[in-house]
């Protein structure tokens, strides 16, 4: 007996039926052990082989592919810090101007408060009023609507007050140039009395001599005093005479700017000689009775490109 593999059988639960040869029919085949095994074992192998192939060809694309995922991340990430990297640096280049243009400010602004303080001392000004070391006292409602300042609108604050005190600093450095001319001409031109002690016994003009009894012109005014009292000029300038003049006794001539000279006589003793420099309120002589003179005092007469005025408005002067 052989065994044959009728097809027909196989959907049926694949039945083995063992005929005989005598029954083997048109559509039947030959089926042995050895030969099923010929066909079983490469089959198994081959379909072993194709799944393995089949898991590593899947596993290296999911491997590829999570590589290619994780390069992009990178990537990502990569371009993320070199746009932070390049934002901090721009914020910093900005910070960085603000703090300038701050000192910049700040150094405007101790000019501003030398040249004010400056300036009160040559306007004689109240130093409490004009007090350039404090902050200005400022006050208000508080304001529930308002808002923060952007870094554009803190730049845009900055340059006009910047310009304010430009054009402020022009302003104060005119006033400043006006005053200390002021000041210089006060210094340069006459102006007080020439002794700080006494009293005027002869104003200027006509008058009964009391020497002679004549009538005749003073041109001076005569300060009467305490022998020695300092006589002092009454503004900044050259002594172009220092000695004795006949009847003016000891006589001293200091010339001034704008044309004006001053004239101290009757001297006890002259203190400066010529071509000396004297300031303002120096003392240049000591008061005396020398030459045609009836008593202690000195002579002072004031003379404008060498004519002689009336001294009263520059002793009035302050």
């Amino acid at each position: 007996m052989v065994p044959v593999l009728d097809w027909n059988q196989i959907n049926n639960n694949m039945n083995i039926i063992l005929l005989s040869k005598f029954c083997k029919g048109k559509n039947s085949v030959d089926f042995s052990v050895t030969s099923a095994m010929l066909w079983v074992v490469p089959g198994l192998a081959l379909f072993s082989a194709a799944l393995v192939w089949a898991g590593y060809y899947w596993g290296s694309q999911q491997a590829g592919d999570r590589s290619m995922v994780a390069t992009e991340i990178r990537k990502v990430l990569d371009l993320e810090k070199q746009d932070l990297a390049e934002a901090q640096n721009e914020q910093r280049a900005h910070l960085d101007a603000l703090a300038l243009r701050i000192a910049q400010l700040q150094a405007h602004l101790m000019r501003l408060d030398a040249l004010g303080e400056r300036l009160v001392g040559v306007g004689k000004l109240d130093s409490s009023e004009f007090d350039f070391s404090t902050v200005p006292a400022q006050g208000g409602l508080a304001d529930e609507d308002g808002t923060s300042s952007s870094a554009q609108d803190i730049v845009v604050d900055l340059d006009r007050i910047g310009q304010l005190l430009a054009d402020r600093e022009s302003k104060l450095t005119m006033l400043e140039t006006h005053l200390a001319n002021r000041e210089l001409m006060h210094e340069a031109l006459p102006s007080g009395r020439p002794v700080n002690k006494g009293w005027i016994s002869s104003a200027y003009g006509k008058r009964i001599d009391p020497i002679s009894g004549k009538r005749r012109l003073h041109h001076g005014v005569d300060f009467a005093g305490k022998v020695g009292t300092p006589v002092h000029a009454v503004a900044a300038g050259v002594v172009v005479e220092s000695g004795e003049a006949s009847a003016y006794g000891n006589r001293i001539e200091i010339k001034h700017a704008d044309g004006y000279t001053t004239v101290y006589a009757h001297n006890q003793k002259n203190l400066v000689k010529v071509g000396s420099m004297v300031a303002k309120g120096d003392v240049i002589a000591l008061l005396g009775n020398t030459g045609r003179s009836t008593g202690p005092h000195v002579h002072f007469e004031v003379r404008k490109q060498g004519k002689v005025v009336n001294p009263a408005r520059f002793i009035r002067a302050p």
